[in-house]
């Protein structure tokens, strides 16, 4: 079965499963719940080109995003931490979302329960497509980052008016992961969540296409979650 076959198939059957949470969180099937956060992404001179325009184009621009928990499981129990990003660009804006995973070999396409964000590594999972080829972004707090639970209120406490700071790469679907920017993020001061939809196939990222096959599998389970309730 080709790969875009499989990615139909699953794309649909994720699509069932969202309408079924759907009827019991009109509202958000998953990321019930989250904090709204505000800061900036720094990138630096390219020392390794991705293929993406935005990535390898240095500069600072302001960010807006939101940490959650994916499945919103009760607290003390491990979950699969989202982070998602909104970031202008010109006239508009485009979204990246980053959930916690692995970063080395095979363990970046799986995704990983976390009890704390500051300890978990984010990837984008499915690749955009660069110029040269299948690229993967990544975020990874550094290592001065303080001890921050995943569980929404919590996360508030312990971040309190300190500065998260985290490193941004990218890099091919195996190999190196190549650091092309610094995410400085604080507590939003006018929000402790948003109501913002963040939506990378609405919202793309300039410079990189979306593969086929990614579209696909993403796009029937969006749109559920974008309906109205």
């Amino acid at each position: 079965m080709e790969l875009e076959q499989i990615s139909t198939t699953a794309g649909r059957g994720f699509a069932l499963l969202f309408r079924g949470i759907k009827a019991l969180r009109p509202e958000r099937p998953i990321h019930p719940e989250g904090v709204s956060l505000t800061g900036s992404v720094d990138k630096l001179p390219p020392t390794q080109r991705s293929g993406i325009s935005w990535v390898d184009t240095p500069g600072q621009v302001q960010v807006q995003a939101r940490l959650s928990r994916s499945i919103g499981l009760p607290g003390p129990l491990p979950d699969i931490v989202g982070l998602a990003l909104r970031i202008p660009a010109g006239s508009a804006s485009f979204d990246v979302l980053l959930a916690s995973t692995g970063m080395s070999g095979a363990s970046r396409f799986i995704l990983i329960p976390h009890r704390s964000a500051s300890e978990a590594a984010f990837t984008t999972l499915m690749p955009y497509q660069g110029s040269r080829g299948p690229v993967l972004l990544a975020a990874r707090p550094l290592d001065s980052a303080p001890r921050l639970p995943a569980k929404t209120e919590d996360f508030r406490q312990a971040l309190g008016d300190r500065v998260w700071t985290l490193g941004l790469y990218h890099s091919a679907l195996r190999g190196d992961w190549i650091r092309f920017a610094t995410l400085s993020l604080t507590l939003d001061p006018n929000q402790q969540d948003t109501d913002r939809r963040f939506d990378p196939l609405l919202h793309p990222l300039p410079g990189a296409g979306i593969y086929r096959w990614t579209r696909t599998l993403r796009e029937p389970s969006y749109t559920t979650a974008r309906k109205p309730s």
